[in-house]
């Protein structure tokens, strides 16, 4: 049976701000990005992840979306994936790290899948797959792979997928049709990652736990919500926050936000900005 975290573990999962700071000891949160189909996904998750409290955000996506995830956000670090490697995505002492990999990916191009096969053996930090990155997954290679990061001890990975690409990763896995949170242990085990599977009720595992957040709204659906989601619980996991809990909090965060946007805009007119600059919305409620 699920279980539902009350607000005082959710606090206690954030990662503390040590007023000594500075951007890299605050966690640099790598973006691999936005193809040139979907470049919007890109800016959509980075600058989820720096109002998520990520001090260093940077991203690598096609060179046909540099120039607009600069102009969303000038402090957003933007390159040519052309122009990019994996060498850049480490952690070192006192400067945490992790990856998101796959919002505005297209499942057909060959570059897209190739970065997201990559990241499971090049990356070296805790690791988020999102969008298109889940279908080059969802394979037998890909499963493979996922396994082979898990026996390495590359780092924590973490899936988010909507139910249609739980699906697909479940066919691919051999798991039979289950509920959602059946199918979100399932795939946890089967992959050696926490999965958070997507819907009105988002259910995170990692094999033995399972967690229920069931505080969305219908405000958040719509595309590059899931970018936004990808980008929070990628910034948490570029703080230090435990993976497991870095998930839920983040999908928990993100339901408060999509609820405090709705409250401002209205069910219909939120769009994926709005969560982000409720964000703030979000933390306060959080710790008090």
């Amino acid at each position: 049976m699920a279980e539902h975290w009350p607000a005082q573990q959710l606090a206690g999962a954030l990662p503390p701000l040590n007023p000594l700071a500075n951007k890299y000891t605050r966690g640099h949160l790598h973006v691999v990005a936005g193809c040139s189909r979907y470049p919007g996904a890109a800016a959509l998750c980075a600058a989820a992840g720096q109002r998520a409290g990520a001090g260093y955000t940077s991203v690598a996506c096609s060179p046909e979306a540099v120039a607009l995830v600069r102009a969303f956000r000038p402090s957003l670090v933007a390159s040519s994936w052309d122009d990019w490697n994996w060498n850049a995505v480490a952690a070192a002492p006192r400067h945490p790290a992790a990856a998101v990999v796959g919002p505005g990916f297209d499942g057909e191009d060959d570059t897209c899948c190739r970065l997201a096969l990559e990241s499971l053996t090049e990356a070296a930090t805790p690791l988020l797959l999102d969008g298109g990155a889940l279908r080059a997954l969802a394979t037998p290679y890909g499963l493979a792979r996922a396994q082979a990061r898990g026996r390495a001890q590359r780092g924590p990975l973490v899936l988010t997928p909507h139910g249609g690409e739980a699906a697909a990763l479940a066919r691919a896995a051999g798991i039979d049709d289950a509920s959602p949170a059946e199918t979100a242990s399932a795939l946890a085990r089967a992959f050696g990652a926490i999965v958070a599977l997507k819907g009105p009720t988002t259910f995170i595992s990692d094999g033995q736990r399972l967690v229920e957040v069931n505080e969305g709204t219908a405000a958040l659906a719509k595309a590059g919500t899931g970018d936004v989601l990808a980008g929070i619980i990628g910034a948490l996991l570029a703080q230090g926050a435990e993976p497991f809990a870095a998930a839920v909090l983040g999908c928990t965060l993100h339901a408060w936000a999509g609820n405090s946007a709705a409250a401002s805009h209205g069910l219909r007119s939120v769009v994926p900005e709005d969560v982000i600059e409720a964000l703030p919305d979000a933390f306060k409620q959080l710790e008090g």
